[in-house]
């Protein structure tokens, strides 16, 4: 009996097993091995809570990607954060993954065990409760994300404006899906198959956003759910694709996932916020036009501009033993690294990938522990 059916269906054991069946049967038509990226750090916690590794044929591979907002931050980003947040008189506020992620003094946890006031939260839009509460303070969202997100930072900005607010700024760290995955494609040593697109990115920007990558790498690009029959489904769409040569961008997550996307979204975005010139991605380096900041009539929210004497000269150096960057690009796995489970775990992160709730590291830690079976 199935009690949820909009969960239910797409965990369903005999489904589950009759799909990946399926895909052992066709996989067998296949010249030559397959590496698929999973974007999603959404779609690499499903693969391991499930297991799914051991269900794919050989000639298939998982390889993670770039879709985890908190493991692309550079540490550099940390540290400016870090820097707001010890200025006198300020408020820093963020989402709850980033409060434990490491940078050059430290996370902003241990900024306030330091006593600087960083506070996280489930929405932007608590923002506006907290510079209610504290009018002598400048309350600086450090707001990061991708497409998902971001219509979330400009809502909180429209009623920042609409309610006259002058003590709260947003530092935008707001990166885009598509540039990261041109910059790891383009890669002379690129290895990569297809592509598992993410699902809540795409609700957002819709199907359409993948075409320019389509047309480029002439590669299967499927939008895919949550859920492992989403997942197995999916392959089944990319292995037919390969066997037919017919590579195209399909939605499996029709449920829930337009072409178009969400335009009231996207219009809310496109108000307050424009290309940045570049952003340093953690492990991918500078990728030009792959962010967004405020526009320019917005400047007097912007907290890069406000704490800018504070902020310049910081460094961009990540720590030297750690591979979430080979990670983030699909070259290695996270038991690949000599760090991870020793000197790096949840209760130690040295890498964003081990921090976030949606990292690699933490997937593989939490559903396969040191080493794999």
């Amino acid at each position: 009996m199935i009690e949820n059916p909009y969960i239910d269906t797409y965990r369903n054991t005999q489904t589950i097993t009759r799909t990946f069946n399926a895909l052992k049967t066709l996989s067998k038509n296949l010249t030559k091995p397959l590496k698929i990226m999973e974007v999603c750090g959404g779609h690499t916690h499903t693969i391991m809570k499930y297991a799914l590794p051991e269900l794919l044929p050989d000639k298939i591979e998982f390889v993670h990607g770039p879709g985890c907002p908190v493991c692309v931050m550079p540490k550099n980003r940390i540290d400016c954060a870090y820097k707001i947040a010890s200025q006198t008189d300020v408020i820093l506020v963020t989402l709850g993954d980033m409060i434990k992620v490491p940078g050059s003094y430290g996370s902003l946890q241990n900024a306030r065990a330091k006593g600087f006031d960083v506070r996280f939260v489930y929405s932007p839009l608590e923002v506006l409760k907290i510079a209610k509460e504290n009018p002598t303070k400048r309350v600086v969202y450090f707001a990061i994300g991708f497409e998902t997100t971001t219509p979330m930072s400009a809502a909180l900005l429209e009623r920042v404006v609409a309610l006259g607010f002058h003590n709260i700024s947003l530092h935008c760290n707001h990166v885009l899906v598509p540039p990261p995955l041109e910059a790891i494609l383009s890669a002379p040593d690129c290895q990569i198959s297809a592509l598992l697109a993410p699902s809540h990115v795409s609700v957002i920007t819709g199907s359409q956003i993948y075409r320019p990558l389509l047309e480029k790498f002439k590669i299967p690009i499927v939008v895919c759910g949550f859920e492992p029959v989403d997942v197995g489904e999916s392959l089944l769409s990319i292995v037919q694709q390969v066997l037919h040569q017919t590579p195209k961008v399909e939605t499996q997550y029709a449920r829930s996932v337009t072409a178009q996307g969400n335009l009231k979204a996207q219009k809310l975005v496109q108000r307050y916020f424009e290309l940045d010139d570049n952003f340093y991605w953690r492990g991918l380096g500078e990728i030009p036009h792959s962010s967004l900041r405020l526009k320019k009539k917005f400047a007097n929210y912007d907290a890069s501009i406000l704490f800018k004497e504070h902020l310049d000269g910081i460094a961009k150096e990540e720590h030297k033993g750690c591979l979430c960057g080979e990670i983030l690009r699909g070259n290695k796995k996270p038991f690949d690294c000599k760090l991870f489970g020793k000197f790096c775990n949840p209760q130690n992160p040295l890498g964003s990938c081990m921090v976030s709730s949606e990292g690699a590291c933490a997937a593989y830690y939490k559903y396969q522990g040191i080493r794999p079976a």
